[in-house]
């Protein structure tokens, strides 16, 4: 026998005698019962005589006709107890009525067994494809079963089939030692047998294949407890992950095969007997997913698990921490993966399982994966915006799945930043610690990101073209521009002009893309009334200020020219940028005239001459560009109130052929040719670190074996001395 496990031995001292007790007055109410039933005797007439009390007319009493109810349970019940002199004798006597009772018990579900292929061929002929054992009916102790149940692994089920290559030797667990435990080897020949067995599955083959497959993708992890495959062959570990991955789905969907709707989405029957052990055997399968999906390393084997998640997807539905489990391992490979093949493959998952399951799944996606974006935008670089703008691209393209749930996630997220914001204003105990809750990436961000969306699914040219109603999402415009407007302003100093520049951005693209007027050039202006524009400048060999990957400046920038120079071209771009919107508007004259005002009377004070130049060819642009617009309307015949006609002016004329629109492609060139110099400097930079600090590791090395050698010289000194 194998050890006495702990659960068996505290069941023993805590229960087992209660648990005697039970089952002895069991058996006594269950003899009193039997006697009742047995065919009472008959009189000389031939009638039955009463085996119990006999009223006057002859017939039997009622069982309680002589008490009431109340007056039976008054009385109460009394447990025999056990007397102390004789309990060796009264525990041996109930062991021997509970050996006759389950003999007995035994004899007659074996006689049930026989009858039921004549009674029930149909049920008979289930278990015989499905639980042979059951057929093959066989006494088991319970606490042999007890002991059992506490060597299986996460609720796997260890089942010894007719695999005759598997085992040779079948011996019960609890008769053997743990090193007598031996696992079955996975070969080639055992995964070709599989492959072929799939043809025609069963429920125990894909239990088995499950179980052999969850060993091998936690072969690296010691912690998981022992199974009952292990893998050693790499060739055959390569074909069994093929063969799961693309073969299981496709038997499984042999048994159970799924429904597919008008609106194309796939539905499981409830009523096929085979539901219950699938769905048991997918939940142990979705374990190995999660480990898979935590260890991709290359985009081809991303692809196979997403394609055989996406294939098995529909059997998850009805077990929601699962589903999130896996939706939240998807997102996680999504949000952090470099690879770009990876990223559009994870995407591509979770675009259509949304589009699919917009009800069950697609909330779980746009959460999951905002907060997973957020999470992983906290270190922003040059080398990480690349990576952190597809999050936010493709992420901003599934609130486009069901734009009503959308708004109501998109509003939820947009209230939680007003209210940081409103906080942050309110902190008066703790100003200084306030605004580090607003000026930080992710809030920037988060920010950044609602201006996607709202921009990428409230265009009014897409509303127009496919004559749809006004996108829900357009309600959150107003909350979004107000919060964006508030953390612009919170803190106005020169430091924070970098975040500044960012947020405009993103006002632009709202602007832009939804039609909605934002005056975002009075926050533009605030600038030249900085004392980084208005005093003359200190010099300094400090680098540039890259202000594409910061929204902060070190203090050591403040006041220098290399600032004052950044800060004068971010100025010219973005005025060039925020009017370049309005360069085809009908309205642009008056748009721009008070602007051209502002910087003719700026020009006349400063005494920066490089920023006064830049400002000088500014504003002959803008005023190039008015006089265009005004020498295309004067021959328009319809009034500022036919918007729609307004609407339409220089519809089918391009930007960048307006005198301003030509400005602003030459400085965006101009702009792209200095991110690609200094994105060159910065790997040249660390290339430059990467060799010095393997130089430096190398020189190490060395010290260390030219120490080695002094060392035992001056020991084999030591010993020749002495």
């Amino acid at each position: 026998m194998g050890k006495t496990s702990k659960q068996t031995k505290k069941f023993q001292n805590k229960h087992l005698k209660h648990t005697i007790e039970n089952r002895k007055e069991i058996q006594k109410k269950k003899k009193k019962f039997d006697l009742r039933k047995k065919k009472p005797a008959k009189t000389e007439d031939g009638e039955e005589v009463p085996s119990g009390p006999v009223r006057k007319n002859g017939k039997a009493k009622e069982v309680f006709e002589d008490m009431s109810v109340d007056d039976f349970f008054e009385g109460g019940f009394e447990v025999p107890k056990e007397k102390k002199n004789n309990k060796k004798q009264v525990v041996a006597e109930e062991e021997d009525d509970d050996e006759s009772s389950e003999e007995e018990d035994e004899e007659a579900m074996k006689e049930n067994l026989k009858q039921l292929e004549d009674n029930d061929p149909e049920f008979y002929k289930y278990l015989k494809d499905n639980d042979t054992d059951l057929l093959d009916f066989e006494g088991v102790n319970p606490l042999d079963a007890i002991s059992d149940d506490e060597d299986e692994d996460d609720g796997e089920e260890v089942e010894d089939d007719d695999e005759e290559d598997e085992v040779k030797v079948k011996k019960s667990k609890a008769d053997k030692t743990p090193e007598e435990v031996k696992k079955i080897e996975i070969t080639l020949e055992l995964v070709q047998k599989w492959n072929e067995a799939l043809e025609k599955p069963s429920t125990k083959l894909l239990r088995n294949i499950t179980i052999a497959f969850k060993a091998a993708v936690n072969i690296n992890n010691s912690d998981d407890g022992d199974y009952k495959y292990s893998v050693t062959d790499p060739k055959a570990f390569g074909d069994l992950m093929l063969l799961v991955l693309k073969k299981l789905p496709v038997a499984i969907q042999k048994l159970i095969k799924y429904k597919v709707t008008p609106q194309g989405v796939r539905t499981i029957p409830q009523k096929n007997p085979n539901v219950t052990q699938v769905s048991t055997i997918l939940k142990s399968h979705a374990a190995s997913f999660l480990t898979l999906l935590k260890d991709i390393t290359n985009t081809e084997t991303a692809a196979l698990v997403l394609a055989s998640i996406q294939e098995l997807f529909p059997y998850y539905l009805s077990h929601r921490r699962l589903l999130k489990q896996i939706i939240g391992a998807v997102v996680e490979v999504w949000s952090i993966t470099t690879e770009i093949d990876t990223q559009i493959a994870t995407f591509a998952f979770l675009n259509n399982v949304s589009r699919e399951f917009p009800k069950s799944v697609l909330e779980t996606v746009l959460k999951s994966s905002y907060t997973a974006f957020l999470q992983n935008c906290r270190k922003t670089n040059i080398h990480t915006m690349s990576q952190i703008n597809f999050c936010k691209n493709s992420a901003s393209e599934l609130y486009g799945v069901d734009e009503t749930l959308s708004y109501q996630v998109g509003f939820e997220y947009v209230r939680q930043l007003a209210i940081h914001l409103r906080n942050s204003i309110n902190a008066t105990s703790n100003a200084k610690e306030g605004f580090k809750t607003i000026y930080n990436w992710q809030y920037c961000h988060s920010l950044d990101f609602w201006s996607r969306v709202v921009a990428q699914h409230c265009n009014p040219e897409q509303e127009l073209k496919h004559k749809s109603k006004e996108s829900p999402l357009r309600k959150l415009i107003y909350p979004l521009v107000q919060v964006t407007l508030g953390a612009i302003r919170l803190i106005p100093t020169a430091q924070f002009f970098p975040l500044r520049f960012y947020l405009i951005r993103s006002l632009m693209r709202i602007s832009q893309s939804t039609g909605v007027f934002i005056p975002i050039f009075p926050l533009i202006s605030e600038i030249l009334t900085s004392t980084t524009i208005t005093k003359p400048p200190k010099g300094s060999s400090l680098a540039a200020v890259d202000f594409e990957h910061n929204i902060k400046v070190n203090q050591a920038y403040l006041g220098t020219r290399v600032f004052q120079e950044g800060i004068c071209e971010q100025f010219i771009e973005l005025t060039g940028d925020f009017f370049g919107l309005y360069c085809k508007s009908i309205a642009f004259p008056e748009l721009a005239t008070p602007a051209i005002l502002s910087l003719r009377r700026f020009v006349k004070k400063s005494k920066n001459g490089r920023f006064n130049k830049q400002l000088t060819q500014l504003i002959e642009k803008l005023n190039a560009n008015a006089t265009f617009i005004i020498s295309k309307r004067s021959n328009v015949e319809y009034g500022p109130s036919n918007k729609h006609e307004v609407q339409l002016f220089l519809n089918d004329f391009a930007w960048e052929k307006t005198p301003l629109g030509q400005y602003n492609v030459v400085h965006r060139q101009i702009k792209e040719e200095k991110l690609r110099v200094i994105r060159e400097s910065l790997a040249a930079e660390e290339q430059q670190k990467a060799e010095q600090k393997k130089q430096e590791q190398d020189e190490d090395a060395e010290d260390q074996d030219i120490d080695m050698i002094d060392s035992e010289q001056e020991e084999d000194e030591g010993e020749e001395s002495d």
